[in-house]
């Protein structure tokens, strides 16, 4: 006999939702791969394009800027096109832009091609977990599913290193975006055939210009910024600053006035979601940033090859890995505050691991340092998110749930972009007065503008000329790393404190309770295929 609870259980998936899982998960997995693989690319990448340090910087952050500008009105464009148009859309743009960022010719049209990748992984990251959640309604099932793209998701961090330090062995340095040529070809390929099509026509219309304006405003704040570091602050940086505050008060301002905004401010009035939605953003601010200063020491500085810079940076991924996985196994026996102050203690320890590194021959210490650092960020990182969504009303999860996602993003490029100038700024200023005679002023304006453009212009030049520029290059980087070292530490002490005070009344939020009320699990209008 069937009662009415059998009637209510959700629908099972079957074979087709599993293999439309694995087909959700290129995108993924190809998406984690493009945040790191890049960092392996910029020696050989800076000797072809001979970029600057800012273009290098916009080249290397553009694509994070735009994924977290992108990813809230992209998913509520989803949801009126259809979740599964939206996601072939942004396949055919992903591939398209990889192919435009493996044969630029120059730091201007790479930077527009890493623009145009990131507006394509905004469209990519909310459609595949959005279809993910339709397509297993069973809630142990979704379980399984979103616990499998999650894990997706870390091991393209982990084979990232890999898989673009052996292609940048083989090819050049492009071939770190053709990867993501034939991954897209097959999600275009299988797409149709395995995932359904799902919208939504309930949802509002998106406030792009909302959107524009709060991607204009924070490019103009970051733009400031790296003028400050690169030739101190005047008019060049502060014209840009202002007008990106102005954007941003604007944006706000716009955002109390819509009935539906792109930002639910209401969200803000719980001091507990912003105080840990600006704390993820800051530990992955840390995370990335130094990171990116630790992968160029390996090839730079220690001058490991690609692929043997990729096998060190695995333990750096791995210590992420583990605090991530930790931290939710401890939330249950350790008080939160204390937990997430700890784990930033951990992570300004192993900050001060980095600053005692002086030279190529401290190679543990730079690679044991940053594994520490993820260590520590991990739980901040892996609990985050499960604070914000459970600090707002359940009425406003979904909102929540999108700025948890924005989050991650935003820290990670600004964490190049802001603890990339301060290092910058410090290696030009340490370099400045000691570089060797006998260079030319095109020589010097090279080596003055990164570590990897002097490396290639040592090249060209007679052996002790080229030494001794080799020797107070590398010196000046790891005075930058040592500088943003000290400040993460800092920072990080801070964050620990914050934590300790203004999260310890915080738990982590159970599974909420499903009522006759509650349509969560409501499959949305099914679209022809």
């Amino acid at each position: 006999m069937i009662t009415d609870g059998d009637k209510s259980e959700a629908p099972r998936a079957t074979r087709r939702e599993w293999l439309g899982l694995a087909v959700l998960a290129l995108p993924t997995m190809l998406i984690a791969m493009d945040l790191t693989v890049l960092h392996l690319a910029l020696p050989t990448l800076t000797a072809d394009l001979r970029p600057g340090n800012t273009e290098l910087l916009w080249i290397v952050d553009i694509y994070g800027f735009l994924i977290a500008g992108f990813l809230i009105p992209m998913g509520a464009i989803g949801d009126r096109i259809g979740r599964r148009r939206l996601l072939l859309i942004g396949a055919a743009a992903f591939g398209v832009a990889s192919v435009l960022s493996a044969f630029a010719a120059n730091p201007t049209m790479l930077i527009a091609a890493r623009a145009l990748l990131g507006i394509a992984g905004a469209t990519l990251m909310p459609s595949t977990l959005s279809l993910i959640r339709v397509m297993f309604q069973d809630p142990k099932q979704q379980g399984a599913a979103i616990g499998a793209w999650t894990g997706f998701f870390g091991l393209g961090t982990v084979i990232g290193p890999l898989v673009g330090g052996t292609f940048l062995e083989l090819f050049w340095w492009g071939a770190v975006f053709v990867i993501g040529v034939p991954v897209m070809a097959l999600l275009l390929v299988l797409g149709p055939m395995l995932l359904p099509e799902y919208r939504d026509r309930s949802v509002a219309r998106p406030d792009l210009i909302s959107a524009v304006m709060s991607v204009i405003g924070m490019l103009a704040l970051i733009f400031g910024l790296k003028r400050i570091a690169e030739s101190g602050l005047g008019l060049e940086s502060g014209v840009p600053i202002v007008f990106g505050l102005v954007l941003a008060m604007l944006f706000v301002y716009r955002q109390s006035r819509l009935a539906q905004p792109l930002v639910d401010l209401k969200l803000f009035s719980n001091s507990l979601f912003g105080t840990a939605l600006g704390m993820l953003v800051l530990a992955t601010l840390l995370s990335a940033g130094l990171q990116f200063f630790v992968i160029q020491y390996l090839q730079l500085v220690r001058g490991l090859s690609p692929v043997q810079a990729g096998l060190w940076s695995l333990p750096i991924t791995l210590g992420v890995m583990v605090g991530a996985m930790g931290g939710p196994a401890l939330a249950g026996r350790v008080k939160l505050s204390n937990l997430l102050a700890g784990g930033l203690v951990v992570s300004a320890l192993g900050m001060v691991m980095l600053t005692r590194v002086s030279g190529p021959s401290d190679l543990f210490l730079a690679v044991g340092g940053t594994a520490v650092i993820g260590l520590g960020l991990g739980p901040m990182i892996s609990l985050g998110t499960g604070l914000i969504v459970g600090a707002a009303p359940p009425e406003r999860a979904g909102a929540a749930s999108a700025l948890a996602a924005t989050g991650p993003e935003l820290g990670s490029a600004l964490g190049v972009a802001v603890i990339g100038s301060v290092g910058f700024a410090v290696y030009r200023s340490n370099l400045a007065d000691r570089l060797p005679d006998g260079l030319s002023a095109r020589d010097t304006d090279a080596a003055k503008d990164t570590l990897a453009a002097a490396v290639d212009t040592a090249r060209g030049l007679p052996t002790e000329v080229a030494d001794r520029l080799l020797a107070v290059a590398r010196d000046s980087f790891v005075q930058g790393l040592q500088t943003t070292a000290v400040v993460g530490a800092v920072l990080a002490l801070l964050l620990a404190a914050a934590a300790a005070t203004l999260l310890r009344n915080a738990q982590m939020p159970g599974p909420p309770p499903v009522t006759e009320a509650d349509d969560t699990a409501k499959p949305l209008e099914k679209a022809d295929n």
